[in-house]
């Protein structure tokens, strides 16, 4: 989950394709205390009004962790309807002040204090209903829910993973690229997997180009394939853009700020694999 891998990029894009090209109801839920999807899709100001009414993930876990002292905020009120006027895209925002695991550590603590030995069960309990629990009451809603993540391990990530069906991980083809997909494999994932707490399933590795063509490039993408299979690696590359940076700036997602720009194209043809790949893991599975 390294960062600047792409994360955010295609979890925008993808979404903003799903909802603009495929007629599909899509929340984006920024779990990330950098706020990046929230400020691709707004600008500073509007994250910085709604952050200051309380309608923010913040507020959403916050009430799933303990009662609301002050006035309760549905989750429907912090979800920004419509995002960039494109119709069926929504946004959960992010905060910069999402709950780490210290702080989460110090307050169940605190509810423990009684009888310490509540604190290791409460603890693993809460990341099996975190997330899941704070979009329940929208799940049906949507057709899609797509969480971009923070590029380090804490409750937040682990019950993201925890309430998700399926994962993508973009990459670049480089070296640390195999060190990190082995960690998060290895990891969070396999650790969770094992455990009976997550049913979660790889669609794919999305590769993004590191604008020139290296052996070990190549030597990467090919050790990849052969730790994963070729049925686990988008066809596609996304090759660097500056139409990509250019709309973040514009606080779009780049499908819709520039969509005849090759970063677009890329995108686009992407969501149309990743709906086939899904569609592909779906059938198998309702035949075992």
């Amino acid at each position: 989950m390294k960062g600047g891998v792409g994360k955010t990029t295609t979890t925008v894009n993808l979404a903003t394709c799903l909802a603009k090209d495929y007629g599909m109801r899509v929340l984006i839920v920024d779990l990330d205390t950098q706020i990046n999807a929230t400020l691709s899709l707004m600008p500073p100001v509007q994250f910085a009004k709604l952050k200051k009414e309380d309608r923010t993930l913040k507020k959403i876990i916050n009430q799933v962790i303990q009662s609301p002292t002050q006035a309760y905020i549905p989750i429907e009120q912090a979800i920004q309807r419509n995002i960039c006027r494109v119709d069926g895209l929504d946004l959960l925002p992010g905060d910069i002040e999402t709950y780490n695991d210290f702080l989460l550590a110090a307050l169940l603590f605190s509810q423990s204090k009684d009888n310490p030995q509540e604190f290791e069960k409460n603890w693993n309990q809460l990341e099996n209903y975190l997330i899941k629990r704070a979009l329940e009451p929208v799940q049906q809603i949507y057709d899609f829910i797509l969480l971009d993540f923070p590029p380090s391990e804490n409750i937040i990530t682990r019950s993201g993973i925890i309430a998700s069906d399926f994962y993508l991980i973009p990459a670049k083809p480089e070296p640390l690229s195999v060190v990190g997909i082995g960690i998060l494999e290895e990891g969070q994932i396999k650790k969770l997997v094992q455990s009976d707490r997550s049913g979660i399933t790889l669609i794919g590795i999305l590769f993004f180009s590191l604008g020139h063509a290296t052996n070990m490039a190549t030597q990467v993408k090919n050790r990849l394939t052969d730790n994963f299979g070729k049925e686990k690696i988008f066809s596609i590359e996304i090759p660097r853009n500056v139409a990509v940076a250019k709309a973040v700036d514009e606080f779009r997602p780049v499908v819709i700020n520039e969509p005849q720009a090759t970063g677009a194209k890329a995108l686009t043809q992407f969501t149309e694999e990743f709906i086939q790949k899904l569609s592909n893991i779906i059938t198998n599975k309702s035949k075992n």
